[in-house]
């Protein structure tokens, strides 16, 4: 029977189950609280120049693909996407840096030519995550977290010992270059946790990056975004910017709508791809399912220090993504997970999407934004913000061997702050809940509410985790769930 249903923000996870319930034959309106789509995936547009404010690594191409042929679609038909080569670079000092290519052999003989007897032990390592990635990627994300039981089949039952070992542990009885090994522990970063406490399991980030390369819409990450949007607008989603939902409307220990400038919204279901935690706050406590406690006890990703900036010239020595690991990795990573603080000496990453997309920067001149992790619930300030800008521009320079500095002609910083502001976001996170080995499947929070009827949750706080892969597959999770309850 056809439902009025609500979903509160836009951002990846929101948009795909808003597709997912239209194609059902719901009613569904998607209210945004900021002025444009997207969530931290929006883009900024300043004097000419075109940022993409949140993710910029489009990886597991086929995710995206399965996403559209779901709705008897193709990528192709809403956007182009560019294999970059070099899929980006990793500085580790003056003019010492290491190219990761767009194919495997190639990515091979740079081991080889690194550390002897590294380029066999990669493809051997690659295998196993390729394997993981097969059970991983096309299967078992695509459960709903409901029971522990999802985990068990034939194929984990032989990799139960990866779930007990560490990706750093794993990555370090094969290789023994450091530099090797943080290009090797690097991708598990994007599940927001330390090498140290992933499982080895998830190596299969491992066969993402160099299995299946690095990609890049056309005119950047906002291409997928306007894509899920056209398809949503065609399958009858209706959307509305500038909408905070100012509470969530609970009678009868049901969901039946939300407020809104101070007007009542009735719905039959109310899903939310806003943070879990602000989303909870919109009900009464009695309705919340996770105290503070629980929130304050898990381990959150971190969040950023972003400077978008503006260059007058071309940028030399530099590719679409890098990576800057001058500086001590496992420090940093203390300074985020062990004793939160700012980090003395960051690393960051540099993206230069100009490079790849002649729209991003007017002629002549250079788009690119820097970040640099955090710990969540730190202070953030405007003093800070310029004193790390400094740090990392210096070394920018230093790094690449060119002065830069004197062609800033635009510059806009996102911290902590900002993520709370525009996101809601607990504590400022960026990328949502780690997922750690008690983080995973069935432990991550529910989405469906056990406390509130025809209430659903969606996106990188529940299952299956951060990124943007994750969030299309939560949205599409979420809408299976709510099928099922309207057909009970």
């Amino acid at each position: 029977m056809k439902k009025t249903i609500i979903i509160i923000g836009s951002g990846f996870s929101a948009l795909a189950a808003s597709c997912y319930l239209a194609q059902q034959g719901n009613s569904v309106t998607i209210f945004e609280k900021n002025e444009t789509i997207g969530g931290r995936a929006r883009q900024f547009k300043k004097d000419g120049f075109t940022f993409d404010m949140g993710p910029s690594w489009y990886w597991m191409p086929d995710v995206f693909e399965r996403f559209f042929n779901d709705f008897n679609k193709k990528t192709s038909d809403y956007y182009e996407l560019i294999k970059l080569n070099p899929a980006y670079s990793v500085h580790f000092g003056i003019a010492d840096f290491i190219n990761i290519y767009d194919n495997l052999e190639e990515i091979k003989n740079t081991f080889e030519n690194i550390e002897t007897g590294s380029g066999k032990k990669l493809d051997t390592f690659i295998k196993e995550a390729k394997s993981n990635y097969d059970i991983a990627i096309k299967d078992l994300v695509y459960r709903p977290g409901v029971s522990p039981l999802e985990l068990i089949t034939p194929q984990t039952a032989l990799k139960l010992n990866q779930f007990f070992s560490t990706v750093s542990r794993d990555v370090r009885k094969n290789f023994k270059n450091e530099r090797l090994i943080q290009i090797l522990e690097f991708p598990v970063l994007f599940l927001g946790a330390k090498p140290t406490k992933t499982p080895s399991f998830y190596n299969f980030m491992n066969y993402a990056d160099f299995g299946l390369g690095t990609w890049h819409p056309k005119t950047g990450m906002f291409d997928v975004v306007r894509a899920i949007e056209k398809l949503a607008t065609e399958l009858g989603v209706t959307i509305k910017t500038d909408s905070p939902i100012e509470k969530i409307v609970v009678e009868n220990k049901t969901a039946t709508g939300v407020l809104i400038n101070g007007n009542f919204i009735k719905a039959d279901i109310v899903l939310s791809g806003a943070d879990y935690h602000h989303t909870e706050t919109l009900l009464d406590e009695a309705h919340r399912v996770y105290s503070e406690k629980y929130w304050q006890s898990r381990v959150f990703a971190p969040s950023s220090l972003l400077f978008f900036v503006g260059f007058d010239k071309k940028i030399e020595n530099i590719s679409h993504h890098a990576l800057f690991f001058d500086v001590d990795f496992d420090q940093h990573a203390s300074d985020i997970y062990d004793h939160p603080k700012w980090p003395e000496a960051p690393l960051f990453y540099a993206n230069f999407p100009s490079k790849t997309d002649e729209t991003a920067a007017p002629i002549g001149m250079e788009s690119a934004f820097f970040l640099i992790p955090l710990a969540p619930g730190i202070e953030d300030n405007q003093t800070l913000r310029e004193e790390y800008f400094e740090k990392i521009i210096t070394r920018f320079e230093q790094l690449t061997q060119q002065k830069i500095k004197n062609n800033i002609i635009f510059k806009r910083s996102f911290c902590k702050n900002d993520f709370v502001e525009d996101y809601n976001a607990y504590k400022g996170n960026a990328y949502g809940m780690a997922n750690t080995l008690l983080q995973t499947a069935f432990l991550r929070p529910k989405l469906k509410s056990k406390k509130v009827r025809n209430l659903y949750f969606t996106g990188q706080l529940t299952v299956p985790g951060p990124g943007v892969p994750p969030a299309l597959i939560s949205g599409k999770l979420v809408a299976e769930l709510i099928r099922k309850s309207t057909r009970s």
